[in-house]
């Protein structure tokens, strides 16, 4: 079974439904205790982050989470669920994340456009993916898939041997992130149609074998 973390943040029944279409077993989990039994876990995420890692606490899965992920089992991040990973947010202020990956949240720069326009904030809609790095969650794509975006936010991290792929909207940011277990989206896989079928896919596989 696939965990999916119920914070309270995010349209999960569209992930879980995912995964099924995928051919896994994903369940909406609202107790910590139950990612233990679970073969991977995914950290979904939707709206703010100060409000959402605040409801992540308050629910215990940020302990339970670290303690999973240091056992080495596979983690998806989707969104908000990848930023939550980093150090911190200056989302609204500053807020302190989970510090799994080092690095911060920051908002796409006012005013910049590769055409000289407006660019739009929030980057929303179809856009693609430049593979840096070949990540388990791309076994079987093209170099530059496309996916769908909802975010006026990304993450910097401080190190980039962790960035998988890069996208550009106004200036490149991280769009995906792999360290070891860890594998994390800015996209929506599951609002991806096929391309994001396979991914889901995939990282199913990896908590199969795990």
């Amino acid at each position: 079974m696939i965990a999916i973390i119920d914070s309270g943040i995010a349209n999960l029944r569209s992930v879980e439904k995912g995964f099924a279409r995928a051919g896994f077993e994903a369940k909406v989990v609202e107790d910590p205790r139950t990612l233990r039994d679970a073969r991977g876990i995914v950290l979904p995420g939707v709206g703010a982050f100060a409000d959402g890692i605040a409801k992540l606490r308050a629910a215990g899965f940020d302990e339970a989470l670290l303690r999973e992920i240091e056992r080495g089992k596979p983690l998806l991040g989707i969104c908000l669920g990848l930023h939550f990973l980093f150090s911190e947010s200056e989302e609204f202020g500053t807020h302190k994340g989970l510090d799994v990956l080092k690095g911060k949240v920051v908002r796409f720069p006012a005013g910049l456009s590769a055409d000289g326009g407006a660019l739009k904030v929030p980057h929303m809609g179809w856009n693609t993916l430049a593979v840096r790095r070949p990540a388990p969650i791309f076994k079987g794509l093209p170099a530059e898939p496309a996916v769908y975006f909802v975010h006026s936010y990304y993450v910097e991290p401080a190190d980039p041997a962790v960035v998988a792929a890069t996208t550009e909207h106004g200036v490149p940011f991280t769009s995906v992130i792999w360290r070891g277990n860890i594998m994390a989206t800015q996209f929506h896989p599951e609002k991806s149609q096929r391309v994001g079928l396979a991914m889901l896919r995939n990282f199913g596989e990896l908590c199969r074998s795990w």
